[in-house]
């Protein structure tokens, strides 16, 4: 599996803080100077590889063909877990067999799915992402192949999951929640239950009063729910596992 531009895109729990972002694009670029490294999320789900998946599975639209994903949230780094590569719809994904995959291969239409057989020299117990994942996406962005084994996607860690989580899986800057429930398929007639407290839908933010709740369909195509120049999450008590539940007709 190899790609045709240098795009490297980081989707990891690390935060900004500390040295791990800069380490994982400098194996990056060890590999590929003309990489371009973007970190497209440092705040994903951490150590939550389940809700990050529903996550990583709806920015995949923003993400051009060719690219090389990253995806790290990998509480159990060291462990008995694969690494993965799969190339899914002209993009490939390098990340650990923990379901944080799961989304992106059981939605997309092109797909191959492979166990990374290859090992670096140094391989901490605890940074696969700077010692394993980068390298190889180094070696993918400058038309390098890697060695491995292909597998079949009904082999994967979350292979059965559901294809939507009726649940918060992101709260962002402004107090905004994501949700897991794809927007194209609920009635706009219905209400978002959430901690005792129903949302009605209104197109976008100037459509409603400031300090008004309402659930919108957001530019990945989720299900959000926002307070206008508010903040949800402190308002309506939103975290990332918050049940969400779509109101009778």
């Amino acid at each position: 599996m190899t790609v045709s531009a240098p795009l490297v895109l980081l989707f990891t729990d690390f935060g900004t803080d500390g040295p791990y972002l800069g380490q994982m694009e400098a194996a990056v670029l060890a590999e590929s100077l003309q990489s371009r490294v973007v970190n497209l999320i440092s705040d994903a789900p951490r150590c939550d590889p389940r809700r990050a998946a529903y996550l990583l599975g709806a920015l995949t639209m923003c993400m051009p063909p060719g690219c090389v994903v990253v995806a790290v949230v990998d509480p159990g780094v060291g462990g008995a877990r694969d690494p993965l590569i799969a190339e899914v719809d002209g993009r490939v994904f390098l990340a650990p067999d923990n379901g944080l995959l799961s989304q992106v291969v059981a939605t997309g239409s092109d797909v191959r799915v492979g166990r990374i057989d290859w090992r670096p020299e140094r391989l901490s117990n605890s940074f696969h992402g700077r010692d394993l994942f980068a390298p190889v996406a180094g070696f993918l962005s400058r038309g390098q192949g890697v060695e491995h084994t292909e597998i079949a996607a009904d082999q994967l860690v979350g292979h059965d999951w559901s294809r939507e989580l009726a649940e918060v899986i992101y709260t962002d800057v402004f107090g905004n929640g994501m949700t897991g429930i794809r927007a194209a398929g609920v009635d706009v007639s219905r209400d978002i239950a959430l901690n005792g407290t129903l949302v009605s839908h209104a197109s976008t933010f100037s459509t409603v009063m400031p300090g008004q709740a309402f659930w919108y369909e957001n530019s990945c195509g989720l299900l959000e729910i926002a307070v206008n120049q508010g903040n949800a999450a402190r308002e309506l008590g939103l975290d990332c596992g918050t049940a969400v539940s779509i109101s009778a007709a």
